[in-house]
């Protein structure tokens, strides 16, 4: 009688192991502790929601159900941690790796190609991204050099042409200035020393901030992750600082005035807040009760991002094929309805880029001022 029973129950346990979902993971390699680990788990975090919902509501590729599952690694922001960490998910089977800085961007970039291949998806605007060509990123947000003219005009017109420098000392953060001081003086200010410091370790910025003013400048260029950029705010306030900012786009408002006072960011220009477009209600509802933060862009493009993977792999028919996965990106974020992309979405552009809307902003008053840019670089 015993025997009898084995078989059906040996039947069942094959069935459904012969059933089961394939589980395709997606790595990511990030900064999640330090200085800039707020700043990766809010990536992180866009990752999570989405993937929790994509199996909540189920993907089938080529008629194979699929469960996501992501595989994160700290870096710690250095870009040799990221390399050995891609090169640990890939040999895990991750053919689909974000990344949330151009330091580890740039340094694995040459790696994709290599055995196994895999599809890197760059959560940074650092222009050479999309100028190295490689044919396996998927970049995500806008390129910074996009905000330095628009940045550069409304601070000059608003407070004047002398402009101090104390922003991060990360890759990023260098091409950053390079970039904006070469617009600043192309319309005819002054700039400064540079007084960087390593946002990612630095606790005290009193120092930096005291070297700059010195120089009395009318505009002062801060920014890498939130918390440290509003810890440079709050010094320069507090040291009378009356002038006005530029924020690098790293660096969300949304963020910053959970940390100083509101009125310490009127006069500043940078990235306006995700919950400000119109598109982001349901996501920020989804997202403030899972996990009880305000959204920023780095949650929102990366959970956008996420869903157009899943998409793209549904209409290449493979989760193992990062070749046919990337070809597919642009018809798969045509395809996704609006409450999935949050932002205001075209497409993807042939040079792996996303074109989606996005506005610079001014605080005034405690409140955003939406500003033009007059040119965009996809």
């Amino acid at each position: 009688m015993k025997k009898r029973l084995l078989f059906p129950a040996l039947f069942a346990a094959l069935a459904g192991s012969a059933l089961a979902d394939k589980v395709v993971s997606i790595g990511y390699s990030g900064p999640l502790s330090g200085g800039a680990a707020f700043y990766g788990k809010d990536v992180q975090s866009g990752l999570e929601i989405a993937i929790k919902e994509l199996n909540q509501t189920g993907v089938t590729v080529k008629g194979e159900k699929v469960t996501f599952k992501l595989v994160s690694l700290d870096d710690r922001y250095l870009p040799n941690e990221t390399a050995t960490n891609v090169r640990r998910l890939t040999s895990q089977g991750a053919n689909i790796v974000f990344v949330p800085h151009s330091g580890g961007i740039l340094t694995v970039q040459p790696l994709t190609a290599r055995d196994p291949e895999f599809l890197l998806v760059a959560y940074s605007s650092e222009p050479k991204i999309l100028e190295a060509k490689n044919p396996m990123t998927f970049m995500l947000p806008p390129r910074f050099d996009n905000y330095f003219q628009p940045f550069t005009a409304t601070q000059m017109k608003a407070f004047g042409k002398k402009l101090g420098l104390i922003p991060t000392t990360s890759a990023y953060g260098k091409q950053w200035t390079e970039g904006l001081v070469e617009e600043w003086k192309k319309q005819g200010g002054t700039v400064g020393a540079n007084n960087g410091v390593d946002y990612n370790t630095t606790v005290d910025y009193s120092s930096a901030v005291s070297k700059a003013l010195a120089e009395k400048p009318d505009v002062l260029f801060i920014g890498g992750p939130s918390q440290p950029t509003a810890l440079v705010v709050k010094a320069a306030r507090e040291q009378g600082f009356k002038g006005g900012f530029i924020v690098m786009d790293q660096a969300k408002f949304e963020q910053m005035d959970t940390i100083v006072p509101r009125s310490y960011l009127d006069g500043s220009v940078g990235i306006l807040p995700t919950t400000e477009y119109a598109g982001t209600q349901v996501f920020k509802a989804q997202y403030q009760r899972q996990f009880k933060k305000i959204p920023t862009s780095e949650a929102a493009l990366n959970y956008m991002g996420m869903n157009i993977i899943a998409k793209a792999m549904e209409l290449a028919g493979t989760t193992d094929d990062p070749k046919a996965i990337r070809a597919k990106l642009d018809a798969a974020a045509k395809a996704l309805p609006l409450g999935k992309t949050v932002y205001k979405l075209a497409g993807v552009t042939a040079g792996g880029h996303v074109d989606a809307e996005f506005v610079i902003a001014s605080v005034k008053g405690g409140k955003y001022t939406k500003l033009r840019m007059t040119k965009v670089f996809k």
